[in-house]
């Protein structure tokens, strides 16, 4: 073999060899490398929508309108006292057993002495930090709760209707006017005849709420005022009266009626139904006291139900703007069986706003 046929088959050798390291590609020829370039990238462009979203998932969920913040009963500590109406205590008083239930360990204290008494407490004391109240407050209250720095927040959390009510053996008195009630209730006559002429021979045997409850502030304003006009003419009679029992606790009176067909009292609508045994109510004008008539107001005797606090007690004590939002939040399991009526949505739902206003809790 020659020299040259060596070096010409060497050459064939190796380019076989170079073709087979290169996959068999060595018909293309290989694209023209670019020089390398160190890219700093931007950052990728976010969709609008979905960088709303991401910012949503970032922060607390909006709180729907009328809508309060979950609280706990299990968390909550220190002690909560209020005060106040007889009428709104069997409600404060269900509301607080629900709340107790749920985990609530401290000490919750419900004094029932009246509106007027609850108010007292609450704006001349300062020592309670609720006040329970079944009429608007009136403007010296408010004037003694701001001597002390206190703003009171009112709370609508129920409707009631002041029921009037007789023994069950009473076999006369079916539905009375209002001009009728005031004159029962008066110093202007002592026997049922006197009313009516069909009516006994029979002194009239009257039990009134005392002046210290916001029921009878209300039965002045809703029947004695409209049935004897003059300033004070209308609780001038009713204190006068003959045979008549005053007494803060509704279950006095519940008693008094009970004892004789000739009696007659009124307080909340929560204490005749406890007491249907014992007592009935009378239709006034013709209209009789149930949950309808009272929320549609053709029950001319039905009338909101309030709590009462202040925003500095709900900041210092936050067991009480639980308790409160606990209260508004739950209120409506419990009131159809304590005797009562819910609140329109509209009342409950400016008693929430009230409350956000208050702490600033609410987003």
């Amino acid at each position: 073999m020659n020299r040259k046929f060596t070096i010409g088959l060497s050459v064939v050798i190796l380019i076989a060899t170079l073709l087979a390291a290169c996959g068999g590609q060595a018909t293309e020829a290989p694209a023209p490398i670019e020089p390398t370039v160190a890219v700093v990238e931007e950052p990728t462009a976010v969709p609008e929508a979905t960088a709303t979203e991401e910012m949503m998932a970032t922060e607390e969920p909006a709180m729907e309108e009328g809508m309060l913040p979950d609280v706990d009963p299990a968390t909550v500590q220190g002690d909560i006292i209020t005060a106040g109406s007889s009428t709104v205590f069997p409600l404060s008083e269900a509301v607080s057993v629900l709340f107790e239930e749920e985990g609530y360990t401290g000490n919750l204290t419900i004094d029932s002495v009246g509106t007027g008494g609850g108010f007292e407490r609450f704006c001349n004391a300062g020592e309670t930090d609720i006040a329970n109240a079944s009429r608007p407050i009136k403007d010296e209250e408010k004037a003694n709760c701001e001597a002390i720095n206190r703003n009171p927040i009112e709370f609508r959390v129920g409707t009631d209707a002041l029921a009037v009510v007789v023994n069950q053996d009473n076999d006369f008195l079916t539905d009375v006017t209002i001009a009728e009630l005031g004159k029962i209730f008066s110093s202007e006559v002592t026997m049922w005849n006197e009313v009516r002429p069909e009516w006994p021979a029979e002194n009239i045997l009257r039990f009134s709420p005392g002046t210290d409850s916001g029921t009878y502030d209300y039965f002045l304003e809703a029947v004695m005022d409209v049935a004897y006009e003059g300033d004070g003419e209308g609780e001038k009679q009713i204190l006068g009266a003959a045979n008549i029992q005053f007494s803060e606790d509704d279950n006095v009176l519940v008693q008094g009626v009970a004892g004789s067909p000739y009696a007659i009292g009124y307080f909340g609508y929560a204490y005749l139904v406890e007491n249907e045994d014992l007592i009935k109510s009378v239709s006034v004008e013709g209209v009789a006291p149930t949950a309808e008539t009272a929320e549609n107001g053709e029950y001319p005797l039905a009338r909101p139900l309030f709590i009462y606090s202040d925003a500095s007690v709900m900041q210092s004590k936050p067991q009480v703007a639980s308790f409160i939002s606990f209260y508004l939040s739950r209120v409506n399991e419990v009131i159809l069986d304590a005797g009562y009526f819910p609140a329109s949505q509209d009342a409950l739902d400016q008693a929430k706003a009230s409350w956000c206003d208050a702490t600033g809790a609410c987003q």
